[in-house]
C-alpha cells in the first residue's frame, strides 16, 4: 500500500466517513493541531528514562486519549458514535495525575519561566501546543456544534497536566523554578 494518494493535492482532505473538506477548515485545523501535540507528547515520553515509568505510562495513556480526540475531530457527525470516545472520567484521571505530581512541591506564588532543564522546558512546549489545540477546538465547535465538549475539557485539563509535569520533573531533576521578574517601566523605556 502506498502512503500517498494524491487526493489532497488540491487542498482538500477526507473526514472519517468520506466527506471532503478544505485543509484549512476549522475541524481540520483542530485535529491537525492535536496531531502535532501527539508528536510532541511522544517525544516527551521518549525523553524520560526508565526511572520515570509512572510518567511514561501516563504519557502513553495520554497519547491514546489524544488519538481518540483527533479521530472525533476528524469525523463526520454521523460517525461519532462509531469512534473511540473520550469520557469525563478521563478528565478526572488527569486531575488525579495533576494532584499526584503536585505533592511535595513548593507552593507556587509567582509566574515561572519555561526553562531550567530540557525535560521541564519540553513539558512547556507540550503545554503551549495543547493550549493552541484547545483554541482550535473552540473554533471548530463554533462552526460544528456536534464537536464533543469533552474534547475541549480534556485538552484544557491536559495543558494543566503538562504544567504540573514540568514542575515535578524540574523539581526531581534539581532545577529550581525560574521566577519571572517583570521589568518595571523606567523613564528610559518611554523615550
Amino acid at each position: 500500500m502506498k502512503i500517498y494518494t494524491r487526493t489532497g493535492d488540491k487542498g482538500t482532505t477526507s473526514l472519517v466517513g468520506g466527506t471532503r473538506a478544505p485543509k484549512n477548515d476549522p475541524r481540520i485545523e483542530a485535529y491537525g493541531t492535536v496531531d502535532e501535540l501527539i508528536a510532541h507528547t511522544g517525544y516527551l515520553h521518549d525523553m524520560l528514562d526508565a526511572t520515570r515509568e509512572q510518567e511514561r505510562a501516563e504519557l502513553k495513556w495520554i497519547l491514546d486519549r489524544l488519538m481518540s480526540c483527533a479521530s472525533l475531530l476528524a469525523s463526520e457527525d454521523t460517525m461519532l458514535d462509531k469512534l473511540p470516545p473520550v469520557y469525563d472520567e478521563d478528565i478526572v484521571r488527569l486531575e488525579n495525575g495533576i494532584d499526584r505530581l503536585q505533592e511535595g512541591l513548593p507552593e507556587l506564588r509567582h509566574f515561572t519561566l519555561p526553562c531550567g532543564h530540557p525535560v521541564l522546558s519540553y513539558c512547556h512546549v507540550c503545554r503551549t501546543v495543547c493550549r493552541r489545540a484547545e483554541r482550535r477546538v473552540v473554533s471548530a465547535a463554533d462552526r460544528y456544534p456536534t464537536v464533543p465538549d469533552v474534547v475541549r475539557g480534556y485538552l484544557n485539563r491536559l495543558s494543566d497536566y503538562f504544567y504540573a509535569l514540568g514542575r515535578r520533573m524540574g523539581h526531581d531533576l534539581g532545577a529550581d523554578d525560574v521566577r519571572w521578574e517583570p521589568r518595571l517601566a523606567s523613564a528610559s523605556d518611554s523615550e
